[in-house]
């Protein structure tokens, strides 16, 4: 069984090296047929030509470049297109979730899900972070708890992190999800989770150990938070316009 790892990056150059290197040891460790692709989404820094000389130098790691700045949901579509995997795994460029918890969602794959969705608000998840964020985190919390009731009335999704950012699909899924997933922003990850649903494919959340790195302005949370209601109402008028059929 093949492991395809797609991984969006942007404006990533101060770290991007790192993560390269602690996702590719991983993967050497697990002995296994794998692939590493990453997407530069239209970087205004070094992150594509530092990125395009590691890919240069490991048969296994691959880039993909979208050309300009089209957003998260677009560069996952553009990796999983490519991608050969028969598991295929997302997950965020700062490796929030250490490597490890790739094996998390490669094993809920093997054992018969379709979707496999890191869930940060499990019980038996983890959390590590800076003492200063707990201001955010509890802002975000009550954030994403709101955004989540939106996503059950409006789609009537009963998923309890549709947001997290590291998510396993089998190959079946993927055929059928990203031929028909549109939205190019941060809510795509409520979309194929609802496209997933319509085609009663096998949703498992699986609980995580997560890092919290930095915290976005009050603005960008705002902005982000807005356009993403919008969306969920823009998946349900796609639905009813078939376009997910």
């Amino acid at each position: 069984m093949k492991l395809s790892v797609i991984v969006p990056v942007f404006n990533s150059a101060v770290f991007i090296s790192e993560t390269f290197r602690e996702l590719a040891d991983y993967l050497e460790k697990q002995g296994e047929e794998y692939e590493l692709l990453f997407v530069d989404d239209g970087s205004r820094d070094n992150t594509g030509s530092i990125l395009e000389e590691l890919a240069g130098r490991h048969p296994r790691v691959f880039l993909i470049r979208n050309g300009a700045n089209r957003g998260k949901g677009y560069s996952v579509r553009a990796g999983m297109k490519q991608a050969q995997g028969d598991f295929l795994v997302f997950t965020d460029a700062d490796l929030a979730y250490p490597p490890t918890e790739i094996g998390k969602i490669v094993h809920t794959l093997r054992s018969g899900a379709d979707l496999a969705i890191a869930t940060r608000v499990a019980p038996a998840s983890r959390f590590i972070m800076n003492p200063e964020f707990f201001g955010y985190i509890y802002t975000r919390h009550l954030g994403s708890r709101l955004f989540n009731w939106l996503v059950r009335k409006v789609l009537d999704l009963s998923i309890y992190d549709t947001q997290a950012g590291l998510k396993g699909f089998s190959r079946k899924a993927k055929e059928i999800i990203f031929n028909r997933q549109t939205l190019e922003g941060f809510t795509f990850d409520v979309e194929l989770i609802y496209i997933a649903k319509k085609f009663d494919l096998k949703v498992r959340e699986v609980p995580v150990f997560f890092r919290y790195f930095s915290e976005p302005t009050t603005v960008s949370f705002a902005k982000q938070s807005l356009a993403s209601v919008k969306d969920l109402f823009s998946i349900r008028a796609k639905n009813l316009k078939g376009i997910y059929q």
